[in-house]
């Protein structure tokens, strides 16, 4: 069975990660929906060009495009589903504690309302 993958949705309705690649130049969009796209294809087996864990159940994926580096934190769940926390361009070396807090926030409220 193949990945899937899901927009992290909040209690209002709406999608962050989703209305941030609106706002994303049409070519650097495609760049990061291949790398989605390889993601649901290879699953936890895609490698680390791609994906880096940084901490407990998050993960982030890399997608480069014309210079510009765009980073999606997400994580597994059941069901084979990657649920897509949050997005953001990355300008330093290091992913900003700010931004990985941010998807710990979007995690802990996706799991309480699951559950």
């Amino acid at each position: 069975m193949a990945w899937t993958t899901e927009f992290y949705t909040d209690e209002r309705g709406k999608a962050p990660v989703e209305e941030f690649l609106d706002t994303v130049p049409p070519k650097e969009r495609a760049s990061i929906f291949r790398a989605l796209d390889l993601l649901k294809e290879f699953g936890l087996q895609l490698g680390s060009r791609y994906v880096r864990h940084l901490e407990g159940k998050l993960w982030e994926l890399r997608a480069q495009t014309r210079g510009k580096t765009y980073r999606i934190l997400y994580f597994a769940y059941t069901g084979q589903r990657f649920i897509l926390l949050h997005a953001f361009l990355k300008k330093t070396q290091k992913t900003p504690r700010a931004e990985i807090r941010i998807a710990q926030a979007r995690l802990a409220d996706f799991l309480e309302r699951e559950e």
